[in-house]
């Protein structure tokens, strides 16, 4: 099964669950809602413990994507899941933010819960969130899942050929949008206008300079198999985090973390 049908089988999965538990948290009130740098924020704060572990799901997904991997530890751990702006039931940016917007955005919230020792889990475009917010604001332990970090190296796709022979076109180029919409990511494509161009800020966003000044913990997971950010991504984070070490999930997707979660979880239970 490629990725991108994975990806697509485990979101419905997710959403369906997600669909189902909200009409759950309406009646008992699990779902919070917080409202912080004037945007309301859909979370869930629960479990045990003095410290907190806090969990960012990846673009165009939401909270039900983080719960297999943070249920397990609540008997433990403070657990704390955000729907990022723009995702699952919290609210969309009115203007288009940059990766510092969402980091601050968290901070504020954390400070709002009165949360302060944090261990921060990120998936994708929550783990480049993670990573971000790592090198500007004191974490205790970081867990990266498949977390890019730099632009992409790969040879142009013939969509972005073809977006680019559009660009230089003067007939043509009125085209461009049209074509970006329908033969561009798919993450591109299921987003409206404004969080396309905050996708576009974010795949654009290189932090490796960040990336270096992180000094906690960490602990960097990645599939063999990750066709969204290479796996030899993950040994470049190992040589740049100078407390840090990997996990490299054999014939794991881009959602190595679900497909193989009764390892993760012992993995994290380790490290955690």
């Amino acid at each position: 099964m490629g990725s991108s049908n994975f990806k697509k089988i485990y979101i419905e999965i997710w959403n369906c669950i997600y669909f189902l538990k909200r009409k759950w948290y309406n009646n008992n009130g699990d779902g919070m809602i917080k409202k912080v740098k004037n945007i309301k924020i859909n979370y869930e704060l629960y479990g045990k413990g003095k410290e907190t572990i806090v969990y960012l799901h990846g673009w165009g997904q939401n909270i039900e994507m983080m719960k297999p991997i943070a249920d397990p530890f609540q008997n433990k751990f403070q657990i704390l899941i955000i729907d990022l702006p723009g995702f699952g039931q919290s609210e969309k940016p009115d203007f288009v933010w940059q990766m510092n917007d969402y980091i601050e955005m968290l901070h504020a919230l954390l400070q709002e819960l009165k949360v302060k020792k944090i261990t921060l889990v990120g998936h994708s475009f929550g783990g480049k969130l993670s990573l971000l917010y790592a090198s500007k604001y004191e974490v205790e332990k970081l867990v990266v899942l498949a977390g890019p970090f730099k632009k992409s190296e790969k040879t142009p796709s013939l969509k972005v050929r073809t977006l680019k022979k559009l660009k230089k076109v003067p007939v043509l180029n009125k085209l461009e949008n049209f074509a970006k919409k329908h033969i561009g990511s798919t993450d591109y494509r299921n987003a409206d206008p404004l969080m396309r161009k905050i996708l576009v800020n974010h795949v654009n966003l290189d932090i490796q300079k960040e990336v270096k000044t992180i000094k906690c913990p960490t602990l960097i997971l990645w599939g063999t198999e990750d066709t969204e950010v290479p796996v030899e991504d993950a040994y470049i984070l190992e040589k740049w985090i100078e407390d840090s070490g990997v996990v490299i999930l054999e014939g794991g997707t881009h959602y190595a973390y679900l497909e193989f979660l009764p390892r993760v979880i012992s993995i994290l239970q380790n490290f955690l």
